[in-house]
């Protein structure tokens, strides 16, 4: 337990958000976890537990489920922001003057916005006009998560003292917190890793051998890395945490859902007929047209995601778009060298 305890506001009560208020609540910290559904909060109150979303892991006791936004944020040292990226800038509209100025912000939602290609914290700052927003990224499967298994994470702002606030909310035996102040690469990370995880997902599908899915993650990493320098992100904060360390956990584990949805569509399911059976919102597939109508319109090589956006999106023959991948121009293998403005001095 922390020797300075806070009270914080979750809102968002789907699984990581309910993993996240539980490792902050077994700290001793005051938490109110806000679902927008009246219904699952009295069920979740009832059982003590999150049974829609993350079953058999009990509430800690400073849990305090509500449906009531204004309760859930009133007074709050922090606020985490765990909603569909679909739903963000709507949230973070209606917590725009519920807020204190001095709440740090953190966004534990992995996505793009698809008209401004803002990022999830990038909303926060531009729709509550605060100046102490972050990110929460990195292999956070919130299942392991509310498992104990040693997992760890990174928050990343350009506000020290967010960094600061949030290692402590959140450190324990099993979650470690990491800091790093480039924040759009860390989300940027957080975000396009979904979309390989639903490509090797359909691989898995196929019955393809170790090699293919070595070749598919470290070419997977090279197109993150290429579009992450031609938007002015850092690339070494691709071979961290956020960037190759949340790609390899979703592109092998099935419980990440858009692996889950690959290896669906991989096993001759549409798309539509995929998402109907997961029942949940896969990320990648929202994040997949944002980031290649970007790629196109910036000129960057990312045939993955457009091989992709082919099978999902125009529904090309899978086999054809492996046959034209297999087949296509051969380049560097690193393609990046440390630009000069990120190296130390």
């Amino acid at each position: 337990m922390s020797d300075s305890l806070m009270q914080v506001g979750i809102i968002g009560g789907g699984n990581f958000g309910t993993a996240i208020a539980n490792i902050i609540a077994s700290n001793g910290h005051r938490t109110h976890l806000w679902m927008r559904d009246e219904q699952q909060v009295a069920d979740t109150i009832a059982h003590r537990e999150n049974r829609r979303y993350l079953p058999g892991h009990p509430l800690a006791d400073q849990i305090h489920p509500t449906n009531d936004l204004a309760a859930a944020v009133s007074g709050s040292d922090a606020v985490f922001v765990s909603v569909p990226s679909s739903s963000f800038r709507s949230v973070a509209g209606q917590l725009k003057d519920l807020l204190d100025p001095a709440t740090a912000l953190v966004s534990l939602t992995k996505g793009i916005e698809g008209d401004s290609f803002l990022m999830m914290s990038q909303i926060l700052a531009q729709v509550t006009g605060s100046q102490r927003t972050g990110a929460l990224s990195g292999p956070n499967l919130a299942e392991e998560v509310a498992s104990g298994h040693y997992t760890g994470t990174v928050i990343a702002s350009q506000d020290d003292a967010v960094c600061s606030m949030v290692q402590e909310l959140l450190h324990s035996d099993s979650f470690r917190v990491y800091a790093n102040n480039d924040v759009f690469g860390v989300e940027l990370g957080g975000a396009l890793k979904n979309i390989y995880a639903i490509i090797c997902g359909l691989a898995s599908a196929l019955g393809v051998g170790s090699n293919t899915v070595g070749m598919l993650i470290t070419r997977s990493l090279a197109e993150m890395s290429r579009l992450a320098v031609s938007l002015g992100a850092n690339p070494f904060t691709f071979l961290g945490l956020a960037g190759v360390g949340d790609l390899l956990v979703t592109c092998t584990s099935p419980l990440s859902r858009n692996y889950r949805l690959g290896t669906l569509i991989g096993g001759g399911a549409t798309l539509e007929e995929a998402m109907q059976e997961m029942g949940k919102l896969a990320e990648g597939v929202n994040t997949l047209q944002v980031v290649h109508a970007k790629s196109q319109a910036l000129g960057v090589y990312m045939p993955l995601v457009e091989g992709l956006h082919r099978i999902l999106i125009t529904q090309a023959d899978v086999g054809e778009v492996i046959g034209q991948l297999m087949t296509g121009s051969q380049g560097v293998d690193v393609e990046f060298a440390a630009p000069e403005r990120w190296q130390s001095n």
